[in-house]
């Protein structure tokens, strides 16, 4: 039974999949068999117990589904359109480099256009997109310092109050689950515990917070680190400065752009030895240029220049990146020597743990939702599963009966 992945040719309800090799939670399996049943995995098996139709995968892996928590735009189109076309667009887009879920990511705008961002995220996580879905979306802008401000135009930066942030909850109907912050503004020490009380996710960054402020905004509930080491003040032996707060602190989660650029490969290697697997999870940061040629664009309310795929703005800041996430992967494994299994985990399992919702995504694991990457010797994607089905596949794939 052939698969034309192009017109979207469902799979069936129950069938098999194998391959070389599968990447369950627990151990990397040579040529196992996952029983796929109406979109949830129902068993992992050395051989076929059940007579059904099976997708053979050959010589590729198949992953679970990559989680980028951190994304502003893709090909062309950004969370800050406020347009449900451009959700569509990037998530479509991801799907591609066999992400599965997403949280819509805002920068540093006016006021308004930031509100209609976060409306338009929230209509997205209630009504799905094609692609990667929705898990909701990430503040990340209005509350920083201008000291790190990065490519975020501190002219629209605004007083970290209530106010604020309610109207910004209100908007993303019921889709904000992350705001960044700068832990040194006026009211941080009241506004961390509020959001908590939410259950809306504290992450630290664009700060010129110290050891100390950081510390204390990690036991006030702060989560942990906005793409670490950028953004922050980095570890000097008389000051260990925000990045240490957050690298030493054993429950903060800190975010790692592994994309060569944002971070050498030895603090690649450093930040898995402080954190290990389980509190570090790669992000993208991917701006609208992702996907598409070098050149001029737009991040929020500034100009950003792509050369050789480096993002930056005028005054030389790196402005997001054009990472994918099997990109960002391959690089842990390549870069900074770090195992298989556990560098598929920084991209799957351990965002999921971050957003509360391993029990559904993540990894490959019975009861868990069929939800996968699959990916060839490079890591390059070759087609992503959500639930069970095709949305995205660089050839036709085929299914073949029992015989």
């Amino acid at each position: 039974m052939p698969l034309d992945t192009q017109k979207n040719q469902p799979l069936p309800a129950r069938y098999y999949l194998t391959a070389k090799q599968i990447f369950t939670e627990q151990q990397v399996l040579e040529h196992a068999y996952v029983l796929i049943e109406q979109g949830q995995i129902a068993a992992i098996e050395q051989s076929p117990s059940t007579d059904l139709p099976v997708l053979d995968l050959g010589d590729n892996s198949v992953l679970p589904g990559f989680l980028d928590l951190h994304i502003h735009g893709r090909e062309g189109c950004d969370i800050m359109d406020a347009k449900r076309e451009s959700i569509e667009t990037i998530s479509r887009s991801l799907a591609k480099h066999g992400v599965v879920g997403f949280l819509g990511t805002t920068v540093t705008s006016t006021w308004q256009n930031t509100l209609d961002a976060f409306r338009c995220v929230g209509e997205a996580y209630h009504q799905q997109p094609s692609g990667a879905q929705v898990l909701g979306a990430y503040n990340e802008g209005l509350f920083f310092t201008k000291d790190h401000k990065g490519a975020h135009d501190e002219q629209y930066f605004l007083p970290l109050t209530k106010d604020n942030i309610d109207a910004i909850i209100d908007a993303a109907q019921g889709s904000l689950k992350v705001v960044a912050l700068a832990p040194e503004l006026e009211n941080s020490e009241h506004i961390i515990p509020y959001l908590k009380s939410k259950g809306i996710r504290t992450m630290l960054g664009h700060t010129s917070a110290n050891y100390q402020q950081t510390c204390d905004a990690l036991h006030a509930g702060a989560c942990g680190g906005v793409h670490v080491f950028n953004g922050m003040k980095g570890i000097h032996h008389r000051d260990p400065g925000c990045a240490g707060a957050v690298l030493l602190e054993q429950d903060a989660y800190v975010e790692v752009i592994a994309d060569g650029i944002h971070l050498h490969p030895a603090i690649l290697q450093l930040i898995y030895r402080l954190k290990g697997a389980e509190k570090m999870g790669l992000i993208s940061d991917c701006i609208v240029a992702g996907g598409l040629n070098d050149g001029q664009y737009r991040l929020g309310m500034l100009d950003v220049f792509v050369n050789e795929g480096i993002a930056r703005t005028d005054t030389g800041s790196l402005a997001g990146s054009t990472l994918t996430l099997e990109q960002a992967v391959a690089n842990l494994i390549k870069l900074a020597d770090i195992p298989a299994l556990d560098a598929v985990h920084t991209a799957s399992l351990r965002p999921a743990e971050f957003l509360g919702i391993d029990d559904q995504l993540g990894s490959i694991k019975v009861g868990k939702r069929a939800c996968f990457a699959i990916v060839d010797d490079n890591y390059d994607v070759q087609a992503t599963l959500i639930d069970g089905q095709v949305v995205y596949g660089a050839a036709t794939l085929s299914v073949s009966e029992p015989a």
